[in-house]
């Protein structure tokens, strides 16, 4: 979130605590300054009523609320006094001690009061109704509330906000301060995920020097981090000293040993896997998710050898109840799936995949299987029900997702405890990433049959791996590639375009009585005010089509005047202009308003929702909502993601993005009614023909491209595809061997 730039000073000591959240530090309370009662609020920590604090923020005026001061800093005393120490103790701040207790205790210690119960808690049991065993509970309670309290004050000095403070204080509890201090680098690791820039600031406070062992390591695990968010899950040895010694500043040999060192270790963070003559360097949980799906997988085919039973007989019957012929593909696709442990379906649009996919299920309920249909995010698995009728969970679902004690997310299907079903279908495949792909291989029954379905032609998954890709090109899963565009299909021309980029040939944009058009424009203006317009007004007139749920804009980059950082303001200055009552809230470089269009960039598994009556936790990475309620006295923020209510706390807010306009790799896995494609300008190494096959292929009923034709041509030759290091290939292959 911003700070103004002209702040306020204030102090003052709580008077009283209207309401924290525990698990961010959003506090608001009531501060007495000289007199004046003030609301504060802010991520302030556990603050308690007696403190003593000194803020710097501003005051801002809420519609409801009124004047509040908001504090971005906070510096903070306990009470020094024996009258402000009896009133802090008489506020109920400790467990175990009331008034009277308080008042009794103060008598006797004084000033000295709190500084006993800290260094020699056994001292209180000289006090009237005191036991050693309650002295010494007091004491244990003290350590429990004021070790958070340390720990708070020792990080904040060095920049880390609350919510961070708390979750830093979970991990390691009483020995925070001590973990830190020996080993600030820590702070980057999971669960806390402090940028290293951040933390290595924080340890040249502590004088680190730059060679130190938990430097080095730390700043190559954070280069592979940085790297699996593009999608790799390893990185060659080669790339990875060079980048890392630009991170670093040291020696490549200092880091080449930095890196025998921790591959060489038995558990540790970083393994190796050879392709040839190259070395791969990884992080464990990559390293380990590949190997487990390449050695499962290999498993399963070897589990159904093929016994060359002739299923012709039942997918005639299939085809009879349905009252459909299918084709020789089809029919190929539905015996494999009988004959065999795991298979992939793959085809373009039109081709059949749903037909398929249908046959295959009843092939497999005829069996006597019971079968679950699964998908990556809510979006494609709403839409696989629709196609199916069967019930369709998300894969996280499917897993039952909980959380341990230490707030990580948790599949209560495992191999302790797999899924009660038969045969897996999972649907969109290709945004499927490593780590789900083998959380749900570790949830299925061994014996348990895995059909995946999806368009290996798309752009990979938004998470790290090149999951679909690699296990078609292995060459050690059957693979069913659908090929022929049927009729009905075929006069679409967003399908037959579709087919059309994917063999390089130029698409048809000249007729005007399809589904595919191009609106040629110029300049980036022209474009963008093109794109506004259809946004706003003429695809909303024409077809009666809603701007939030129908209609979504497609962009290569994010960067350029057509990119998602411009249009989005464009689109939220169109549809959702400011309006007085309607509250709005800034975080990072996006203003959020009720009523806007966004995005969850990030997986987050701990976000609260409701759905009718049903709860859950967790949003993903790609899904889409519409922000419909924005606190800010508490701090919190209701986005409704496809009817599922979910609650955001402030802290959280940079895991959104505004998502009237998002990059096509972000839409992997959607459809939309209608889509605009920005295609004009930026990068090159953003225009290239499987992103453009993926935009497409987005659209259920129009598709409009906005720019350059001269553009939209040079996409359709660059066959660049996305380039991602990745093991599973390799891993199979040396299974199979």
């Amino acid at each position: 979130m911003q700070k103004p730039a002209d702040m306020l000073h204030l102090d003052g000591t709580v008077e009283y605590v209207s309401y924290r959240n525990e698990d961010t530090g959003f506090v608001v309370l009531e501060l007495d300054s000289g007199g004046e009662r003030i609301t504060v609020v802010g991520e302030l920590g556990a603050i308690e009523v007696g403190e003593d604090l000194h803020l710097t923020g501003s005051y801002t005026t809420h519609p409801t609320y009124g004047t509040q001061f908001k504090a971005y800093l906070c510096e903070r005393s306990l009470p020094a006094t024996a009258a402000a120490i009896k009133k802090y103790l008489c506020s109920g701040a400790m467990k175990g001690i009331g008034p009277i207790m308080a008042a009794r205790l103060v008598d006797a210690f004084g000033d000295e009061t709190l500084n006993v119960m800290e260094k020699t808690p056994l001292r209180l049991s000289e006090v009237k109704g005191v036991s050693v065993h309650k002295a010494e509970e007091i004491g244990r309670e003290y350590q429990r509330l004021f070790g958070v309290r340390t720990a708070m004050l020792f990080l904040s000095k060095y920049g880390v906000t609350p919510g961070k403070c708390v979750r830093i204080w979970k991990k390691w509890g009483n020995i925070t301060v001590d973990v830190v201090t020996q080993n600030p680098y820590v702070l980057c690791g999971e669960g806390i995920d402090m940028s290293f820039e951040e933390v290595d600031a924080i340890a040249q406070e502590f004088e680190v020097e730059p060679d130190d062992p938990h430097r080095l390591l730390a700043g190559i695990c954070y280069v592979l981090k940085q790297n699996s968010y593009n999608g790799h899950t390893c990185l060659p040895r080669k790339i990875l000293i060079k980048l890392s010694v630009q991170l670093l500043g040291a020696q490549p040999q200092v880091l080449e040993a930095a890196v025998d060192q921790e591959t060489g270790e038995e558990n540790g963070e970083l393994c190796l896997w050879k392709k040839g003559a190259e070395d791969f360097v990884c992080l464990r949980k990559y390293y380990t998710a590949e190997m487990y799906i390449a050695s499962r997988l290999s498993l399963l085919r070897q589990s159904y050898p093929d016994s060359g039973e002739d299923y012709s007989g039942l997918i005639r019957s299939i085809e009879k109840e349905n009252g459909i012929e299918y084709a020789q593909l089809q029919r190929e696709a539905i015996a494999r799936t009988l004959s065999g442990g795991v298979m992939v379906l793959t085809g373009g649009p039109g081709t059949g995949k749903t037909t398929t996919l249908n046959g295959i299920i009843a092939a497999l309920e005829h069996k006597g299987l019971k079968v679950a249909v699964c998908a990556p995010t809510g979006r494609a698995a709403k839409r696989a029900s629709e196609l199916t009728g069967k019930e369709a969970k998300t894969i996280h679902r499917l897993l039952e997702m909980q959380f341990a004690e230490n707030d990580i997310p948790k599949f209560q299907r495992n191999e302790g405890n797999p899924l009660p079903c038969d045969a897996v279908v999972v649907d969109e495949m290709s945004m499927v990433d490593v780590l789900l792909l083998e959380s749900l291989l570790r949830g299925m029954k061994l014996s348990a049959r895995l059909i995946m379905v999806g368009d290996s032609d798309q752009l990979p998954s938004v998470g790290a791996g090149n999951v679909l890709k690699d296990i078609t090109d292995s060459g050690c899963v059957q693979v069913v590639r659908l090929n022929e565009v049927f009729r009905q299909a075929s006069q679409s021309l967003i399908v037959t375009n579709a087919h059309a980029i994917v063999k390089g040939e130029l698409p048809e944009i000249t007729r005007k009585d399809g589904d595919f058009f191009m609106l040629q424009r110029g300049d980036y203006q022209s474009a963008q005010d093109t794109i506004v317009e259809l946004y706003e007004k003429r695809l909303p007139a024409s077809y009666g089509f809603s701007c939030i749920d129908d209609i979504q804009v497609l962009c290569p980059g994010k960067k350029s005047p057509v990119g998602v950082y411009e249009l989005n303001f464009r689109l939220q200055q169109a549809v959702n202009p400011p309006t007085f009552g309607k509250a709005e809230v800034r975080s990072g470089q996006y203003l959020f308003r009720e009523g806007d269009k966004v995005m969850q960039v990030r997986n987050n598994y701990d976000v609260e929702w409701t759905k009718g009556d049903e709860k859950g936790t967790g949003v993903f990475n790609g899904d889409m909502g519409v922000i419909r309620l924005i606190d800010k006295p508490s701090g919190k923020m209701l986005v409704e993601f496809d009817e599922r209510v979910a609650e955001y706390d402030f802290e959280n807010l940079s895991q959104l993005e505004l998502a009237y306009a998002a990059t096509v790799h972000k839409s992997q896995g959607s459809e939309f009614n209608a889509v605009i494609l920005a295609v004009y300008g930026g990068y090159d190494l953003l225009y290239f023909r499987n992103l453009l096959y993926t935009a497409v292929t987005r659209a259920k009923k129009i598709l409009i491209i906005v720019g350059s034709k001269s553009r939209l041509w040079y996409m359709v030759h660059n066959d660049r595809k996305t380039l991602r290091y990745t093991c599973l290939r390799s891993m199979l292959r040396n299974a199979d061997a």
